[in-house]
């Protein structure tokens, strides 16, 4: 059975035809880019409201594959992880990654040339460098304390 997602995204393009409060579960999952970048601890500065990314992961990101581990269950785990949905993009998006489909759509952009929907390869995040694998560090190797000393530019 074929999946109902096109992977190449070229033929359906649903995301240029729906807003993303219309979009169904998996069309709604199929956006992800799977570049792990919203699993990194950000700081907030409590006067600016800046945020500050980190290279320091989510205990259940898998830095390799750049996924969650237990996804599905995630809150289990991290129950302040964020769920984002099209109810919640006004309060949230910032503190997605710039170059997260979800944040671009919600903005009014297109989605980046190399994201997996345009090029059929969920591999084209990794090759275009703006995904976690090879570069971050599980938090909990880590101390909350030193999260400072890893703060980083998002790869764009």
């Amino acid at each position: 059975m074929s999946d109902p997602i096109d992977r190449a995204g070229l033929a359906n393009r649903f995301w240029e035809k729906k807003p993303l409060a219309k979009l169904n579960p998996k069309e709604w999952e199929a956006l992800c880019d799977g570049c792990g970048k919203c699993c990194l601890n950000k700081l907030e500065d409590a006067d600016t409201g800046e945020v500050a990314l980190t290279r320091v992961s989510c205990r259940l990101l898998d830095c390799d594959s750049c996924h969650c581990s237990q996804y599905e269950i995630r809150h289990q785990f991290v129950p302040e992880c964020i769920s984002l949905k099209p109810s919640n993009l006004d309060t949230h998006a910032y503190w997605m990654p710039e170059t997260c489909a979800y944040r671009r759509l919600w903005k009014g952009d297109k989605l980046p040339e190399w994201h997996p929907l345009l090029t059929g390869d969920p591999q084209s995040v990794h090759d275009a460098g703006v995904s976690v694998r090879g570069w971050c560090v599980p938090e909990f190797e880590v101390n909350e304390e030193d999260w400072e000393d890893h703060i980083i530019e998002e790869p764009v």
